[in-house]
């Protein structure tokens, strides 16, 4: 009996683990099955209604789709299918972004974001301008929508994010495709106020004088089109404002931060007299956030004769963002123009329902937004608006925002007017009418003509009004500037054009671009000596590696700051510092490179000096806006740093310090604590150690960490940085490099960071990552057709056409 006890007290929690692993695997195998379900149709037939003619999805061993149809419209409801199928959430969550719907997805925690953006009421505004666009139009953007629907409801499981989240996806609306590109605005342009606030901060608690030298218009590294040489520099005045060189709250986290220092975008433009073909070269690599999957989804159309190739933005209408028609290739880069005023409201206690503009007194209209909250109740959001726009509180202080974006021609469909230029003239005109955030736009056509203009709207202002500081002065525009008096740069003779989000003009229409934020300007001085010392008949290959260079030309002068102040004095007991020496000596390749030591510590003694400095004031400015500090408020404060280093005035050094040699040497200090501070060696700091790739999929934060690595890129280390052409960041970057010549598209170059798809299991997930983190290019076009779909007309299915489907649906193998 004691046997037979023993076997059952060993039988049973074998056989009730037993039972559990099966269940386990069970639950597995129905996960699978499920994620399976959601893969995207690759090849068969599919009855579609609202088609006049089949519509064929040729797609490459990559994923990139030739849609082949026999006029625009079909090829909408195709690009609409196929944007659907592979990135329904995506869309989703853009489309959310702007309208402040996400808390309806993620509950309470997101509820924040949701009240800032809920303020702009884009869905309303959306549904306002869909009522003013063309006939025309309206039929593009119901195909589209027609063709996202069809390809939502055609998945056999919802998208798997979803299922996650516990929701269900919402269909699709013509709304919602102007949405994802006020998702853009906001992108592109949300640090317009944050910036203005603190530069207002810096105008309150610093002189005329002070706030001269703080913040420079140009430096040494701008080269605007219209000037060779900078104006000269601002004196430095007597003596600092008085919360200069206060201590922050952790020197360290701007020292060491996982930040790019200077953000953006490359394009340039090369002229045919330079390049192999005869044809212009255009080249595009945009700098955004990076996640999975990537923000582009690549593909080519074959609209009768005529073929476009280029990246398109889930979601948006369906148009070529950056590429080639043939005839004309086109890049943007964010133009980092001025285009949001805050302008201070008066009020009075004896007029409660007003407030008074600089023109006079008016009732603001209330409206009451509500948003849903998965898990909670609905919640209730008034927003007030003047006719400037919505009401933003600010320091306690009421203020107007007055954006470009809220102007109803700030979106229009004009940008798919591109793919039917064959001119350059004809791309620049078309440009300055274009309907989007507005960009750098650089184009050249085949036949070597090139030229920069913007594309966007601009505001007309009559006089040189930078970025609008938290002041009481009124709006610095009252209406758009007018497409022929947009600036334009046609045909230089050095052959060459470039933009790196840098000040682009110093006279006459720079005041209609105004400073929102320009780049310091390093990036775009590197870029054009990159582009002037090409040589000989330049081909595809070779323009393409100027997105690669991540020489530290920059860094490169801080380098030899902290080399000349570590001398033998400074090193003398004080072997951490000899160490800290040694290393930017030895290992320093003139390189961002990932094994380089010496290029993170000459960068990070940089930040350090910048924590020293501007700690306190951040610290400040953070508690309006977590967004504001001094790197926002000016890209230029490097310049401004090294102008203190080399002039040492007695009125700017801190208190604490007993000269400018023990600042700095308290900078190089701090870095050395912090690299070392969890018993790691200055050997070990490499750069690759700090810049590592954290590339995931949004919803991965809702995962158990173990499982996190299924929705995330390897954390390879990268090379690159801000100041460079090659930006690259843990969690921002190249979005795309793309480098094309019109009428040669078949040597065209492309690599983004995912791939195609947004599904974990498909094959295209993460086609194509590490050719990105190589420099390994592929070609831009599609290559040889692995799957085919054919969407079919018909005219008695459904709006889902699942009644009339016919042929097999291919789920690939991963």
């Amino acid at each position: 009996m004691r046997v037979q006890g023993w076997r059952k007290w060993t039988i049973y929690p074998l056989m009730w683990l037993s039972i559990l692993v099966a269940l386990a695997a069970l639950l597995l195998l129905a996960a699978v099955l499920y994620l399976r379900a959601s893969l995207a149709q690759l090849d068969g037939e599919q009855w579609a209604p609202k088609l006049a003619a089949s519509v064929t999805v040729a797609r490459d061993a990559r994923g990139v789709p030739l849609v082949s149809a026999g006029d625009r419209l079909d090829a909408a409801y195709a690009v609409g299918f196929v944007h659907a199928q592979e990135r329904f959430f995506q869309m989703d969550l853009l489309r959310r972004t702007a309208a402040g719907e996400l808390a309806e997805l993620f509950g309470p925690r997101v509820l924040p974001l949701d009240r800032s953006h809920r303020l702009h009421r884009f869905r309303a505004r959306a549904e306002q301008r869909l009522a003013s666009l063309s006939l025309s139009e309206r039929e593009l953007l119901d195909r589209y929508t027609a063709g996202v629907n069809h390809g939502l409801s055609g998945l056999r499981a919802k998208p798997f994010e979803y299922a996650l989240t516990r929701t269900s996806p919402r269909p699709w609306s013509n709304a919602d495709s102007l949405l994802v590109v006020w998702a853009m605005f906001l992108d592109l342009q949300g640090n317009l106020g944050p910036r203005a606030q603190a530069r207002g901060w810096l105008r309150a608690h610093s002189t005329a004088e002070q706030l001269s030298f703080l913040l420079p218009e140009v430096s040494e590294w701008d080269q605007p089109f219209d000037a060779g040489v900078p104006a000269p520099a601002q004196p430095i005045p007597a003596r600092a404002p008085v919360w200069w060189g206060r201590p922050g709250d952790a020197p360290e986290r701007l020292a060491l931060a996982n930040v790019v220092d200077a953000v953006g975008s490359n394009n340039f433009a090369l002229a045919g007299a330079r390049t192999a073909t005869g044809a212009a070269i255009v080249s595009d690599d945009m700098h955004l956030g990076l996640q999975l999957p990537n923000t582009w989804y690549l593909l080519a159309m074959r609209i009768g004769p005529e073929r476009i190739a280029g990246v398109t933005l889930p979601g948006a209408p369906p148009f070529i963002i950056a590429g080639s028609n043939g005839h004309v290739a086109w890049a943007l880069t964010n133009s980092k123009g001025d285009y949001l005023d805050l302008v201070a409201l008066a009020q009075d206690p004896t007029r409660p329902d007003e407030v008074r503009t600089t023109d006079g007194w008016e009732r603001p209209v209330e409206t009451v937004e509500r948003i849903r909250v998965k898990g909670a109740d609905d919640e209730r959001l008034v927003v007030r608006e003047t006719r400037l726009g919505p009401i933003q509180t600010i320091g306690g202080r009421p203020f107007a925002l007055h954006w470009i974006a809220y102007d109803p021609a700030a979106i229009n469909l004009n940008h798919m007017k591109l793919e039917r230029a064959t001119t350059l003239d004809e791309a620049l005109t078309i440009a300055n009418s274009d309907g989007i955030p507005a960009q750098n736009f650089v184009a050249g056509d085949e036949h070597g003509n090139i030229g920069w203009t913007i594309a966007g709207m601009l505001p007309q202002r009559d006089d040189r009004a930078g970025t609008s500081p938290l002041g009481d002065r009124g709006p610095t525009w009252h209406r758009l500037l007018p497409p022929e008096r947009y600036p334009r740069r046609v045909n230089p003779l050095n052959g060459q054009l470039s933009t790196a989000n840098n000040r682009q003009l110093i006279g006459d229409g720079a005041q209609h671009i105004g400073d929102g934020g320009f780049d310091l300007g390093a990036r775009q001085h590197q870029l054009r000596q990159d582009l002037a010392a090409l040589k000989g008949r330049i081909g595809i290959p070779a323009a393409y590696r100027v997105a690669l260079d991540d020489r530290a030309l920059f860094i490169a002068r801080w380098r030899e700051r902290a080399l000349a102040l570590l001398d033998p004095a400074a090193l003398r007991g004080h072997p951490q510092r000899a160490e800290f020496r040694r290393l930017l000596e030895l290992s320093w390749n003139g390189h961002a490179s990932t094994d380089s030591v010496g290029y993170r510590l000459a960068r990070a003694y940089m930040w350090s000096l910048h924590a020293l400095l501007f700690g306190g004031a951040d610290r400040e400015m953070t508690a309006g806006d977590p967004k504001a500090n001094m790197a926002l408020a000016s890209s230029r404060w490097p310049v401004v740093v090294a102008r203190l280093l080399d002039a040492q005035p007695a009125g700017w050094l801190p208190a604490g310090y007993a000269d400018w040699r023990a600042l700095q040497l308290a900078s190089v200090d701090q870095v050395i604590g912090d690299l070392t501070s969890g018993g790691q060696s200055l050997a070990a700091a490499a750069w690759g150690e700090r810049n590592r790739a954290s590339i995931e999929h949004p919803i991965s934060a809702s995962l158990p960490r173990f499982l996190r690595t299924w929705l995330a890129v390897p954390d390879d280390p990268l090379p690159g940085d801000a100041n460079m052409p090659r930006v690259a960041g843990p969690r921002f970057g190249q979005s795309e490099r793309m480098t094309l010549s019109p009428g040669h598209e078949e040597q065209a170059l492309f690599d983004m960071p995912g791939g195609q798809s947004g599904h974990p299991l498909s094959p295209f997930f993460l086609a194509g990552h590490a050719d990105w983190v190589n420099g390994m290019p592929s070609p831009l076009l599609p290559g040889k057709a692995r799957y085919t779909l054919t969407l079919m007309p018909c005219l008695v299915c459904d709006a889902g056409g699942s009644a009339a489907t016919t042929g097999e649906r291919h789920a690939p193998s991963t």
